[in-house]
């Protein structure tokens, strides 16, 4: 089947100036999208941005580079704004930034254990804020890059932040299980997968090889195709259907989780 034209879509790739985020921001503009570049920081979203003009000869007109570090909230909001004011329009918003838990337990500044908040509540508030643009139209869709791992993970709704036992896998884990539950939340349609094991800065948590970024972001840009029919709250590892650990289904694990993050980003939805 010929990949479809996305032309008319724009959507939002957080994480997108290297690995499986750049990857996925190419193959979407080759297919015609407008893509949002989201980096850490405006100089790496912009670099970014040259490089995909660059090397793989995207017009300049379908990039925008935007900037927050999820480690600090109110970048994330200050870049929602940006979002919602520049683009009220928004058809598919990638949740793909993501780091490894560190060795040692480390709060952000906003006090939360930086795995939790970067991979998570950053994309929880990120989605909540953007929810106008993305339900603009019929059709909006979340994609939340998320990872196998998150079967091995259970939410320490006592101590979510981990202060008491620190361990870096679980830590990680906590907050993949915790994305993908989220794309059950019945306010925008979502779905989470797991795009291999590839060849990224996060493989080290994983094994000593694996598939290239781009075959990874393939299965990331699958679901953002319209064309591609999808189930809310629906899990896929690579490019097939399959059950997420049972705690990403539970609706009761989906409001608590809700409850939580709102408390935890100081957002009321």
């Amino acid at each position: 089947m010929p990949a479809s034209d996305l032309s008319s879509r724009t959507a939002l790739v957080t994480g997108a100036t290297s690995g499986i985020g750049f990857e996925t921001a190419r193959q979407l503009a080759e297919r015609g999208a407008t893509v949002l570049v989201h980096g850490r920081t405006a100089e790496e979203a912009q670099a970014a941005t040259d490089k995909l003009i660059a090397a793989a000869g995207i017009d300049g007109a379908q990039l925008c580079g935007f900037s927050a570090d999820f480690t600090h909230l109110e970048e994330v909001e200050a870049m929602a704004r940006r979002v919602i004011t520049e683009h009220p329009r928004l058809d598919v918003l990638v949740n793909n930034a993501a780091t490894a838990a560190p060795e040692r337990h480390t709060v952000t500044a906003d006090g939360n254990e930086i795995a939790f908040q970067v991979n998570f509540l950053a994309h929880y508030l990120l989605t909540c804020l953007l929810e106008p643009a993305l339900t603009t139209d019929p059709g909006g869709r979340v994609v939340n890059v998320s990872s196998s791992l998150h079967r091995t993970a259970s939410i320490q709704w006592s101590d979510p932040q981990r202060a008491r036992r620190y361990s870096r896998l679980a830590a990680y884990a906590q907050s993949q299980l915790a994305l993908t539950v989220f794309a059950a939340d019945p306010r925008v349609t979502a779905v989470s997968v797991h795009p291999g094991i590839c060849d990224t800065g996060l493989m080290p948590l994983y094994a000593n090889s694996g598939e290239s970024a781009a075959e990874g972001a393939a299965h990331v840009v699958r679901l953002c195709d319209p064309a591609t029919e999808i189930v809310n709250g629906a899990y896929y590892d690579r490019d097939q259907r399959v059950e997420p650990a049972p705690a990403a289904t539970e609706e009761r694990t989906v409001k608590r989780l809700n409850k939580l993050a709102d408390q935890l980003v100081g957002h009321s939805v």
